[in-house]
Parts: C-alpha cells; structure tokens; sequence
C-alpha cells in the first residue's frame, strides 16, 4: 500500500469523524428540542409511524448521542468506532425517515450527511 493511498484513507476516516459529531450533534439538538418544546414540532396525521412529539426527542436524543460518541471514537483510530459508526449512521438514516413526514427537507439532508459517513467508514 502506498503513503497516497494511507493518506487518502486517512482523510476519508477523518471526513466520516467530523460528520458523524456533527449529524450526531444536530439529531441529539432535534431530540432536546422535542422533550424541551415538543410543541414547535409539527404533528402530521395519518402516518404509519405516529409518534408523540416527547417518543421522536428520546429516540433522536439517543442515536444522536451515540452517533456523536461514534464521530469522537473514530479519532482514536479504533476499529470497532468504525464499525459502530457504520451500523449508527444507519439506525440514524432509519430514525429521520420515520420522520420524514414532520421535516422532509431537513431529513432528506440528514440522510444524505448519513451515507456520505457510511461511505467514508
């Protein structure tokens, strides 16, 4: 393997890092936001996942925290961080679909932060 290739591998990681704390740190804010004011999110009827506007804050605030945790972890050059970050993007993508319905354009931007990790990890 050649010092170009490490270092391109390198930036990637080092790419997928910096987007995981912040995709982890916008969707913890969504769930603060939902427990703390759950009234500035918008209630969609008749949708398959309908959830209160507390239920989406927990379930935002906790993969938001553990993709944030992943996104400081891959710093550390660990291989399970990697692997966690990978399997946490995809929980995240899976979470702001669901939620699509309330926000699509921030979530349709969510998703997309969510495979450009999952690409570079």
């Amino acid at each position: 393997m050649s010092e170009t290739q490490s270092d391109a591998g390198a930036g990637w990681v080092t790419f997928a890092g910096i987007i995981l704390i912040a995709v982890g740190f916008f969707q913890a804010f969504i769930g603060l936001v939902g427990l703390l004011e759950d009234e500035v999110l918008v209630v969609t009827p008749d949708y398959v996942a309908q959830l209160d506007a507390t239920t989406w804050g927990w379930v935002h605030m906790i993969i938001g925290l553990i993709v944030l945790g992943a996104g400081f972890g891959i710093f550390s050059g660990n291989v399970l961080a990697r692997t966690v970050g990978v399997f946490a993007a995809l929980g995240s993508m899976i979470s702001v679909f669901a939620w699509l319905p309330w926000y699509p354009v921030w979530g349709i931007i969510l998703i997309a932060m969510n495979i450009a990790i999952i690409w570079a990890l």
